[in-house]
């Protein structure tokens, strides 16, 4: 079965057809920048220029930077406040003529990296975390996913995560690896204290370059990067939409 994934993010928009039973791309991703300013009408063009693209007419999963209960947008850190309370599945659904399926972008990159990626037949608990924009986290037990868990949130220290220790935060502020690998290992420890994951999967813009600053980490699990990198968020959205 080929469903179209959609992965909406705080910098760009990147879609392709999915092959949920493989978890490869069906043809060559498409990104596009999101707009500025991010608001539900843009995006939403955005999203029907990707549909077009492919000329898809079925289903499609979209992964959404916040937290998505029941197709509707209830947080917006990294787009505009616009989409609070915004009924994105129906907007989508009206703008584009398909089905759509909305999760939350993170828990969208967990799910595919528990299927096809580094937490392939991995038990207890398990803890994705993508760094990009902001920090997007998915919780995992025994396979199972605690939808909507958006710790990047947490404050640490004094201020939330994700506003000192994103991918954006380090290019932004031009900190070294060491620099930015000790800030990621503070909120590190903080999550294991939290949920004692038995794994953390390191993903987003981050996991590419995951050898230059592991070895500033010293949380007592296993900590590895995401398999699928970039790709995660685009084959996991087309998974849920598997499971709505």
């Amino acid at each position: 079965m080929t469903i179209l994934g959609i992965d909406i993010g705080g910098t760009g928009i990147k879609g392709a057809p999915v092959d949920v039973g493989s978890g490869d791309l069906a043809a060559e991703r498409r990104r596009i920048p999101t707009p500025s300013p991010s608001t539900p009408e843009s995006v939403a063009s955005v999203v029907v220029g990707i549909t077009r693209h492919f000329d898809w007419k079925g289903r499609v999963g979209c992964g959404f930077p916040g937290v998505v209960d029941s197709g509707v947008v209830r947080t917006a850190a990294n787009v505009s406040k616009m989409w609070i309370d915004v009924p994105a599945a129906q907007l989508f659904e009206k703008t584009t003529g398909c089905s759509f399926t909305m999760v939350n972008d993170a828990d969208a990159a967990g799910l595919a990296e528990m299927r096809f990626g580094a937490g392939r037949e991995r038990s207890g608990v398990v803890l994705m975390l993508t760094f990009g924009t902001g920090i997007g986290t998915a919780l995992f037990i025994d396979g199972k996913l605690v939808p909507n868990t958006e710790l990047g949130h947490l404050e640490l220290p004094g201020r939330e995560a994700e506003h000192w220790a994103s991918e954006k935060v380090r290019v932004e502020k031009d900190l070294s690896w060491k620099q930015w690998g000790e800030r990621v290992n503070v909120y590190l420890n903080r999550m294991h204290a939290y949920f004692w994951p038995e794994l953390v999967i390191v993903g987003g813009g981050a996991s590419k370059k995951f050898e230059k600053f592991s070895q500033y980490l010293s949380v007592p699990c296993e900590i590895v990067p995401a398999k699928l990198r970039n790709q995660a968020g685009v084959i996991g959205a087309a998974l849920a939409a598997t499971q709505a």
